[in-house]
């Protein structure tokens, strides 16, 4: 937490520098023009006096018997698709975002059924173990009262525990 300050200077030093981008150039009459959007459309290179670092020149080759607007509204697209805007880079960046917190969501259930599949699992085997042990085992019934398990109930019980270790041990 030491550098926060000086991380905070440094995302205001860039957005400042973008904010200072400026166009310089010479109109018609002679003066000298700034502004943060280029010159008019028709003022000579030689006349543009300073760029934005981020404005690049674009050379715009017009075939004969073309008129250079149509050119212009040509190259217009090719420009917009050059990169992704920043509106679009933030989505991206949420879309991503979204996805990792779905992937994880994923990844913890999938963690949870797999410790509960573990917890049955283990369950079911020391219940096998018991009832094939040959000692008596009671279970309480509907009054309460402490019954015996006969052979029959055993072998109900023995036929559910495989059917739960089959399942559930993996």
């Amino acid at each position: 937490m030491r550098h926060k300050p000086l991380f905070i200077a440094l995302i205001g030093l860039v957005l400042a520098a973008s904010a200072h981008a400026q166009w310089k150039w010479r109109d018609a009459k002679g003066n000298v023009q700034y502004s943060d959007r280029p010159p008019p459309p028709g003022t000579q290179d030689k006349d543009i006096l300073q760029r934005p670092v981020a404005a690049s020149r674009s050379v715009v080759i017009v075939p004969a018997g073309q008129p250079a607007a149509a050119s212009a509204a040509a190259s217009a697209p090719r420009s917009a698709a050059s990169g992704p805007t920043k509106a679009e880079q933030d989505a991206a960046a949420r879309a991503k975002q979204e996805q990792d917190k779905d992937a994880a969501k994923q990844k913890e259930e999938e963690r949870r059924v797999a410790a509960q599949r573990r917890e049955n699992c283990s369950r079911a085997q020391a219940g096998l173990r018991d009832l094939q042990s040959g000692t008596r085992i009671t279970r309480t019934n509907d009054k309460g009262e402490r019954v015996f398990m006969d052979e029959a109930q055993i072998a109900t019980e023995v036929a559910r525990a495989r059917d739960v270790i089959s399942s559930e041990c993996r």
